[in-house]
């Protein structure tokens, strides 16, 4: 599952936090991220609640005083949350909270596979999601693509659509 996590992690983070200065791009490297270590014999860490809040504390250190970092950095641990979320990496209890559970994790923590069909089926869901994406964003269009690919941001015409924007409390 590759769309999936990648359309879903990106269309989420977009329509709840309404950021078009956040960098997408991190929110949807972070939600990928550890499928590599499926790739390379995992679980480990990345699929555990330890992983996003290691990350999460060591960008808020080192962003300290620099907001606008800040905003694009935290765009990484997001998207390992979400691929906690979007995986279902929270029903596998043991891997999920290591180390408190337990130090060790074993082989019999790799998540059961579906089967082929509903694999497929979430990746063409992942891939109708992701051409939604493009639509909604405006991303077909080639300087708001540009804006997107290099910096990771939307345009922020299309954040809101045709709603009104409440005006913030001071």
């Amino acid at each position: 599952m590759f769309f999936w996590f990648l359309a879903l992690s990106f269309v989420l983070v977009a329509l709840v936090f309404d950021s078009p200065a956040l960098d997408y791009r991190m929110v949807m490297l972070g939600s990928v991220l550890p499928v590599v270590e499926l790739l390379a014999g995992g679980p480990w860490a990345l699929h555990t609640l330890l992983a996003p809040l290691a990350v999460l504390v060591a960008v808020m250190a080192a962003t300290r005083g620099r907001r606008l970092a800040r905003r694009r950095g935290l765009g990484l641990p997001i998207g390992l949350f979400l691929y906690l979320v979007l995986d279902g990496a929270w029903l596998r209890t043991e891997l999920f909270w290591w180390p408190v559970l337990g130090a060790r994790v074993s082989s019999g923590d790799l998540p059961d596979f579906k089967p082929l069909a509903a694999l497929i089926a979430l990746e063409l869901i992942g891939l109708a999601v992701g051409a939604w994406a493009v639509y909604r964003y405006g991303l077909a269009d080639r300087q708001r693509l540009r804006l997107f690919c290099t910096q990771g941001r939307l345009d922020r015409s299309q954040m809101h659509g045709d709603r009104p924007r409440r005006p913030r409390m001071r």
